[in-house]
């Protein structure tokens, strides 16, 4: 019997490809995916994704997405508090299994399992472990299709925004980047892949450079959805390429 879960859905390509892994494992009936959104821009925390675009990939997945309104600068207290409640909702709903795409940031984990423990959620991670290029070549030999919409300037420069990934983009990293992005570097949106109905059609609008006022560790809520895993990562700017 499958057993009811949650999904904290980020539109980027480790979400897309942990969420592909569960379904083809039968073993978790996803209730409802869970994103966390910048209420005053209407788009997906750090990922810089209009809530429209969300609204489409998710329909294209065929799954509801439950959307968690953020502040425009939440502090972790008040972040904690939003999504307790909104846990103990969805646990009330008959889901007590928690799905991420992490892959190996162990604070972050430790995090999540002692948050939701708590709360008496188990925390999933099918990706966990797996080195990164392999869950990029994997990701793109199923053919998923993903277009970077972030990048940290303090590791890659504007000419990595707005690019569709490809076995020439993952070469063309700098030694010291992730090929997944999972020290935050880059952060991306899936239009396509095997799960996907049919491609969310989308075009390339401006590129803008942001730079945001410093904060403490771990001050942001978007380190409980694993946006960021740098101990300091408001202290540069971030390239965004905005979808339309």
């Amino acid at each position: 019997m499958t057993q009811p879960a949650i999904f904290n859905w980020s539109g980027g390509k480790d979400s897309a490809l942990a969420l592909y892994k569960v379904q083809q494992s039968g073993q978790y009936r996803i209730q409802t995916l869970l994103t966390t959104v910048s209420e005053p821009y209407q788009r997906i925390s750090m990922h810089g994704v209009r809530t429209t675009l969300l609204d489409r990939q998710t329909a294209s997945l065929g799954l509801p997405c439950r959307q968690l309104f953020l502040p425009e600068t939440p502090s972790m207290d008040a972040y904690e508090r939003l999504m307790a409640s909104t846990m103990d909702e969805l646990r009330r709903a008959g889901a007590a299994t928690a799905i991420f795409g992490d892959i190996f940031l162990e604070d972050l984990r430790r995090y999540r399992e002692e948050k939701l423990a708590a709360a008496g959620w188990e925390a999933i991670f099918p990706l966990w472990g797996v080195p990164t290029s392999e869950l990029m070549r994997e990701f793109l030999s199923l053919g998923f299709k993903t277009i970077t919409t972030c990048v940290n300037d303090r590791y890659l420069d504007q000419s990595f925004v707005g690019c569709v990934i490809d076995e020439q983009f993952l070469r063309d990293l700098p030694p010291n980047v992730d090929p997944c992005g999972e020290n935050g570097e880059f952060h991306t949106f899936v239009f396509d892949g095997p799960n996907f109905r049919e491609p969310v059609a989308f075009e390339k609008g401006e590129i803008v450079h942001r730079r945001y006022t410093p904060a403490p560790k771990n001050n942001d809520a978007d380190y409980e959805c694993g946006a960021d895993a740098d101990p300091s990562p408001f202290d540069n700017g971030f390239w965004y390429c905005n979808l339309v």
